[in-house]
Parts: C-alpha cells; structure tokens; sequence
C-alpha cells in the first residue's frame, strides 16, 4: 500500500498525469457481468460512465445497447426483454439488437417509426462471463483484441470461487493492492503465502510481471488437501513461487500449481471500481480422479463450486477498507506522494500512464 503521512501540502490540486485521475483504455475487453446474471431480464451496468443494458435476444445471445431510451431518456435496463428485443417501461417503445426502434405500441396508421438510434457495443459471453468492448471497433477487427483467457473455468481439473468487488476508489488503488504481495499481514488466516521477496520484475507497455519467491501454506496434492481451504491447523508451509502479473486491464496470479487467481476489472468512475475475484483450485494431481467418468467428475466440480468462498470474501472485505481509506486520504490532498518502496508498484503506475495515453492518443 501507499504510505499516507499526516503533513499535509500546500496544493491540492492534481499533479500531471496523476495516476488516480486518469481514466481507462477502452481498447480492451472488459468483464461487465457472469453470465449467469444475464437470464431473462435485463441487466444494467456501468463502465466508466457509461451505463449499458444487457439482455438477451431471441436466440439467447448476450446483446449490450447504451441504457437510454432515446425517447424520454430513461433507463432502458428498467423495462423487460420482450421477443429477444429491450421494450422501455415508460411508453412501451421497443429496440432491437441493432439499437433500431422496431414498435411503439400507440402508432397510428398514417405514422413511421421514429428512426432514432441508441449505441451499441460488441460484446461476447466467455468462459463464464460477459465481455464488453467500449473502444475503436475497427481497431478491435484489426488487431484481433481477445478477452482474457480463464481456460479454467470450464476444465474439469479446476475448482473455482467467485467473490464481487466492490470498491468506492479507483481502479489503480486496486491493481497496486493486487500485485503488492508486501500486506500479507493485514489478512491473517485469510492469507495463503508468507515471507514473500520480490524477485523478479518485467514490464512492457502491456503488462507488468512479478515474481515473488514466497512460502505457502497450501499443498494440494492429496484429495483430502482441499479440506485446508476450510481448517487453517492443516496448512504447513513450504516454498513456492507466487508470480502476479498486471495483464491490462486484468489481473493474473499464481501460487505454485495448486492456485489460480484472476481480477477482472469493471472500472465504473473515477471513485468507484467492480471486480470479479476468481479463485481457482487445482485437482491437477489427482490422476485416479482423471480417470473416473466425466459426469461424475463435473460433479464433483459444480458441487465443490464456491469452496474457498469464506476465505476469497474475507479478503476483500479487509482489503476494501484499506483502499477506501487510500482513496479518502488521496480526495483530501490530491498532490500529496507518499513514500513507496514495491517497485512492482511503481511499474504498474507507469502502465497505467502508458495506457491512458494510448487512448487519448486516439480520441
């Protein structure tokens, strides 16, 4: 974490290309929703000021339209989904996927549809989440910009947890909490590592990789061993390398083999950042398992499913205190730099720069 001193400065006002103003770059994939929260109703979320409806249209494919009926200008996420198309609650005027006016219920006979159009955005469901691309589409087709990878989600071989961040700072506060490996103190039995040195540090204009040589409290490698998620006496521990990556805008980590941690960003303001906190387990060294029936081995992973939930949840619930505390320090006196000595820190920064430059540079 940023240190924070109790002098204060005689300015208050922003120092050039302070990271904690700057916005993001919408020329990446952003996580908006699981896909699990997108049934038959739509679903309404925000992406750095932009408010966007999801719902799905006829044939059950996510469609993403700007929440705004272009009518009235209401919400459109307060309406219903009716014959795959977003109907506004207020008059009842419907849009289809291609943000078309297609009904308006009291047209009369000697009138046109309104040829209005409201905004659309490329969006896909992938391993178990909705995607959402706010940047250049042309850009997008050019350079073939995929979503992150969560392979995991879906391998029978992974367990996985699911925890929502929600946090009144913004998202830079969150990716330094992510990739600083120095506040394992603040978690207590939460934490699964120890004793981390930072080891290894690389950094391009597209991510940040860090290698911390740590001590983990965690073994999986017999089947009982997924009972140390639930009683701390059964953890030992041992060395293993904990390697965290800054995979803009995401966020990546591993513990040894037996842990898989992602962070997919949903920046909403300059104060107020979504998350979705992934934790995978491995079973990858249960090779009897492998061999047992596919259906009984999917079972066992949709029942395990949320197994690390009480541990994923505590986590955030103690790191969101700290960060709304950074963020209340930082509105108080904005030029005011506290002291830092995590290096990886300092490089996350200047991506965060690099990529906020980018995107102005298109604008």
């Amino acid at each position: 974490m940023v240190a924070i001193s109790t002098s204060v400065t005689a300015s208050s006002t922003p120092t050039p290309k302070d990271v904690r103003s700057l916005g993001i770059n919408p020329n990446h994939w952003y996580a908006v929703a699981r896909s699990s929260e997108v049934v038959d109703q739509p679903r309404a979320v925000v992406l750095w000021g932009d408010a966007i409806v999801l719902f799905r249209d006829a044939a059950g494919e996510i469609q993403a339209l700007e929440d705004r009926c272009p009518h009235r200008q209401v919400k459109l996420s307060q309406g219903e989904v009716t014959d795959g198309q977003m109907e506004c609650i207020y008059h009842g005027w419907r849009f289809d996927a291609a943000g078309h006016c297609t009904h308006v219920p009291y047209l009369a006979a000697n009138q046109k549809l309104p040829t209005c159009k409201i905004k659309t955005y490329p969006v896909q469901e992938r391993d178990g989440f909705v995607w959402l691309f706010p940047g250049d589409r042309d850009r997008l087709a050019t350079k073939a910009i995929q979503p992150l990878s969560l392979p995991e989600w879906d391998h029978l071989n992974y367990i996985a947890t699911v925890s929502v961040i929600e946090v009144a700072a913004h998202y830079s506060f969150l990716i330094e909490n992510l990739m600083d490996m120095y506040h394992g103190r603040l978690h207590d039995d939460y934490q699964a590592w120890a004793e981390p040195v930072l080891a290894e540090l690389d950094s391009t204009p597209e991510r940040v990789d860090v290698l911390y040589n740590a001590q983990s409290y965690y073994r999986i490698d017999k089947i009982w061993s997924v009972s140390q998620l639930f009683f701390p006496s059964l953890r030992r521990l041992h060395p293993e390398e904990l390697r965290v990556s800054y995979a803009y805008p995401n966020w990546v980590s591993t513990l040894g083999q037996d842990f898989k941690i992602c962070c997919l960003f949903c920046p909403v303001s300059p104060t107020q950042t979504r998350a979705y906190l992934i934790h995978f387990t491995s079973l990858q060294a249960f090779h009897r398992l492998h061999k047992l029936p596919v259906a009984f081995r999917r079972w066992i992973k949709n029942s395990l499913f949320g197994a690390a939930q009480k541990m994923l949840d505590g986590l955030v619930e103690q790191d969101v205190l700290m960060l709304e505390q950074e963020q209340a320090a930082y509105c108080k006196d904005p030029a005011y730099k506290g002291p830092e000595l995590n290096r990886a820190l300092i490089s996350v920064q200047e991506l965060i720069r690099q990529q906020a430059s980018e995107a102005t540079a298109r604008d």
